[in-house]
């Protein structure tokens, strides 16, 4: 749903709430903004927006009101005492629950999210007690580019299409998706659906989705078949190994100890730039995505040369853990950007 039909939906229900008499579709039309000036486009927009808000359960009542300005036209209105919640009570522990839901999200699009619902529930008279839960600090990492739109497409039922590099794969293949839903496994984010192109259900990697992802259908055309378990379908999937790849890395001398133990072709750098003070080494791998973090926690001890997805992957996890820690993303450009660019 666009923001713009939502914001309009929203303001209908509003003005429908807040009046205790019938308003016809003009009056409507005057006090709602978002509608077109013709009358023929008005008619088809407010007829879909009923539609729309009797779809999403909202008690739209039709009927007249002869003293209340409308005559006998038909006019609508949202009686409060059939739209509003019953009275909600909640443990402590309840309640702390709803605060740290509210804190869990890092990117932005999803902590508007959470925070509007939060406090959606406070102006209800519900308090989620964030002090009872002093001392946790959950998070969750959706640093993948694809999570906004991945988790949108499941929100709203729409297929989508992207393009995928499988590991060991040196290119990316398009795919078509009909997303069941995002889910979080080890630290890392998968998308879990029916492939049209293999028609059968895969799991696919958010981090080996390559550039934007594309609405590829109608909102509403994706359902989630009776009995999945898309979480489970998640945690079961194994996915395959990539073939062994050689690393080009640079350790300092009298560090990296760990990834010394296992390097191989180690020699000294003899050039000016690098101070004579760093050995240069082949690392064997299998998957990008687990050794760059491996990599990254030597931080300025250990420099990918090659290959290029490789050093792009720890540049990236380095900029995420400064990012998480409240330090500005540039300074994932420090000593360790800058012997990546020699």
């Amino acid at each position: 749903m666009s923001r713009r039909k939502t914001e309009r939906l929203l303001n209908l229900v509003v003005c429908l709430l807040a009046t205790r008499r019938y308003l016809t579709a003009e009056q409507i039309r005057r006090a709602v903004p978002g509608y077109p000036d013709s009358d023929e486009a008005f008619k088809r927009m407010f007829e879909r927006d009923k539609e729309e808000l009797r779809e999403l359960g909202v008690p739209l009542e039709v009927g007249s009101d002869q003293q209340g300005g409308g005559g006998e036209e038909i006019g609508y209105r949202i009686p409060p005492q059939a739209y509003e919640l019953p009275d909600i009570h909640l443990s402590p522990d309840e309640a702390a629950v709803l605060g740290l839901a509210a804190r869990v999200w890092q990117r932005a699009s999803m902590a508007e999210a959470a925070s509007g619902a939060l406090l959606k529930l406070r102006a209800a008279g519900v308090e989620t007690d964030v002090a009872a839960a002093t001392g946790i600090e959950p998070r969750v990492n959706t640093h993948d580019p694809s999570f906004p739109a991945l988790w949108e497409a499941v929100r709203d039922g729409r297929p989508v299409a992207f393009d995928y590099q499988g590991i060991g794969r040196t290119s990316v293949a398009r795919r078509h998706l009909d997303p069941w839903g995002v889910v979080s496994r080890r630290g890392r984010w998968y998308v879990v659906g029916f492939d049209r192109d293999r028609d059968e259900q895969r799991v696919f990697r958010l981090s080996r989705i390559v550039g934007d992802v594309a609405p590829d259908g109608p909102p509403g055309s994706v359902t989630v078949p009776d009995g999945v378990d898309v979480r489970r379908i998640a945690f079961d999937w194994s996915e395959p190994l990539g073939e062994p790849r050689p690393a080009t890395v640079r350790l300092r001398r009298g560090a990296a100890q760990g990834p010394r133990r296992w390097a191989r072709d180690v020699r000294p750098v003899e050039e000016p730039a690098w101070d004579g003070e760093w050995d240069e080494a082949v690392l064997t791998f299998g998957d990008v995505d687990r050794f760059a973090p491996y990599l990254a926690r030597f931080a300025d001890d250990v420099v990918v040369l090659d290959p290029p997805d490789l050093r792009e992957a720890v540049v990236q996890h380095l900029k995420s853990v400064l990012a998480a820690a409240g330090a500005h993303p540039a300074a994932a450009h420090g000593e360790h950007g800058e012997m990546n660019g020699r």
